[in-house]
């Protein structure tokens, strides 16, 4: 009997410490969460405050609207049948753009990032064009294309094409050359050491620029309805403007950062989903 009370102590304890690290996690996760909450609950009462209290210091917050007027107004917008048009039209913008860009840059990215030749061929040209703000295409694209949902479209292409493509140029370059020794050396070919070993070492590098050129889309879209769009989140948020309908303007903005919020974590989603190798290492930790 003595002699078992080791081994029964040794089966439990990993029982024991799974369970102890599920109670950590669990912790972590509610504190994470009470954390979130309370900031979000603060922003609004410091709002509310400033609103109805008038405060002026350096910014005057006379003229912007109560966290309660905007709920009033975002009640009436729901039930308008146009707040769906504008939602359903930038979404499919953002939807074609983004998805031209992330297509393009990646594929230029990884050629960039692996052939020196291709590096020379076309990264200067592309680094001319980098700092140009999609802002400023505007007036070339409403020359380019025929129609204004083509140059919008555009806009959301170059605001989301640069970061991609940086990002996957030096996910590919800071890779380890050692690993590309080794795969050769067990016999992958170049087809093989492209697939196996630069774009699952690239990858973590080209999900984090296809988070930031999201977010740099939505920029350049909402910037891009409300100067020659007829229908979105942008042109709504400046039509408010125009119409002297601040609680809608507030209504607009947040609107945008939803669905850019929405749109950046179903990006991670899905690159956790494609690297079970890196979610399985940060759950590790």
């Amino acid at each position: 009997m003595n002699q078992t009370l080791p081994e029964f102590a040794e089966l439990i304890q990993p029982v024991r410490s799974n369970s102890t690290a599920k109670s950590d996690q669990a912790r972590r996760l509610a504190i994470s969460w009470t954390l979130r909450v309370a900031s979000i609950v603060l922003c609004l009462f410091l709002w509310q405050a400033a609103s109805t209290q008038g405060w002026h210091w350096i910014i005057q917050f006379q003229n912007v609207p109560a966290p309660t007027e905007v709920v009033q107004a975002t009640e009436q917008i729901i039930q308008s049948p146009k707040v769906l048009g504008h939602v359903v039209n930038s979404v499919r913008r953002i939807f074609i753009g983004f998805s031209l860009a992330a297509v393009l840059a990646i594929g230029l990215g990884l050629l960039i990032g692996r052939f020196r030749v291709a590096s020379y061929a076309l990264l200067a040209p592309l680094e001319i064009l980098r700092p140009i703000p999609a802002v400023a295409w505007i007036p070339l694209a409403i020359l380019m294309f025929t129609t204004a949902e083509g140059s919008m479209i555009y806009i959301t292409f170059v605001g989301a094409f640069f970061p991609i493509l940086l990002n996957t140029v030096h996910g590919v370059q800071n890779l380890d050359g050692r690993l590309i020794v080794a795969s050769r050396t067990l016999g992958a070919g170049p087809v093989a050491v492209f697939r196996e070993v630069i774009l699952p070492g690239a990858l973590p590098a080209i999900v984090t620029g296809l988070s930031i050129g999201m977010g740099t889309s939505w920029f350049s879209l909402v910037t891009a309805e409300m100067i020659s769009g007829q229908f979105g989140i942008g042109y709504f948020t400046w039509e408010s403007y125009t119409l002297q309908n601040y609680p809608d303007i507030v209504v607009g903005m947040i609107a945008i950062g939803v669905l850019g919020m929405i749109s950046s974590w179903l990006i991670r989603l899905v690159g956790n989903w494609c690297m079970p190798w890196h979610r399985l290492g940060a759950n590790t930790v």
